[in-house]
């Protein structure tokens, strides 16, 4: 039982870390309606990002952390600008080819600086393992589920309960109404993509964290995932996008656990594939009231 409990426990870790990067697809996609697949390369501009200003500057770990946000943040709203903005009006493929294409021009850019060859990280996270009726819990994990609490809860009070929120649900819901009613649809779009980054920033710090190790592929994977949880959960909807993740994340701790290590990745996708076969729209997709 104890054994149970702590893979649900690991689960919701790695799903923590899959549902903050699901969120700035699902953002991205409910606003722009696109996929923007070069997110996942802005985990590892984060993870790149913490090591510079913590290894190589030698800065304190709070200006860090916030360096690292911000940095992320900044390059989310350039590619916006630069790769994404010209292609309004562009066939989705299009679009779709350019993400592909900035994906890779990160990946490249990371390589080029740092090399290809992976760089240890000493964690930030220092936070001692907590043991709470046998079952141990190790201090990243709490940092994990607790930063990721915290995320989420802002992102859902910022898209509810502000002016610049309600924008963004109105150009989710239609652009040019949006802007007839004085939205500045531009502007919300550049906002979109720099919380979007800056949850990645705050996955890429987690994720360099847990593991203790960067090269420019890092966020490959936990990328694909991340979509895969979006879609999972219902892309457009930011509840499907948390849901998903951590959904995710349990499938895939649990399938590592009691079934294969080497077959956890297949499983994942495999549920995706029955969800979707069920209910093409995600688990929240279609019915979701919530959309930005």
């Amino acid at each position: 039982m104890e054994s149970i409990i702590e893979q649900l426990i690991n689960g919701l870790r790695s799903g923590s870390i899959y549902a903050l990067i699901a969120l700035g697809y699902t953002m991205v996609y409910g606003i722009a309606k696109m996929i923007n697949f070069a997110h996942g390369d802005i985990i590892m501009v984060g993870a790149y990002s913490l090591y510079v200003f913590i290894a190589r500057l030698k800065m304190p770990v709070v200006p860090a952390v916030i360096f690292t946000i911000l940095v992320c943040a900044i390059i989310g709203v350039v590619i916006e600008k630069v790769a994404y903005k010209p292609l309004r009006k562009a066939p989705p493929l299009a679009v779709l080819i350019t993400a592909i294409g900035v994906s890779y021009l990160l990946q490249n850019l990371a390589q080029l600086i740092f090399t290809a060859n992976p760089i240890t990280f000493k964690s930030i996270i220092n936070l001692k393992a907590v043991k709470i009726a046998g079952i141990t819990i190790p201090g990243i994990t709490l940092v994990t589920l607790v930063v990721t609490f915290i995320c989420m809860a802002a992102l859902t009070l910022f898209i509810n309960k502000t002016k610049a929120g309600s924008a963004m649900r109105a150009v989710s819901e239609d652009k040019a109404a949006a802007q007839l009613m004085g939205i500045n649809v531009n502007r919300t779009i550049s906002m979109t993509f720099a919380i979007g980054s800056a949850l990645a920033a705050v996955a890429g710090i987690i994720f360099i964290c847990q593991f203790q190790s960067v090269e420019p592929t890092l966020g490959a994977l936990p990328g694909i995932k991340a979509f895969v949880a979006a879609v999972l959960g219902g892309i457009g909807s930011v509840p499907g996008a948390m849901l998903g993740g951590l959904l995710l994340g349990v499938i895939e701790s649990v399938s590592k656990a009691y079934i294969s290590t080497q077959l956890a990745d297949a499983i994942v996708f495999g549920v995706l594939v029955i969800v979707l076969l069920v209910k093409p729209s995600g688990l929240l997709g279609k019915n979701s009231i919530e959309k930005v």
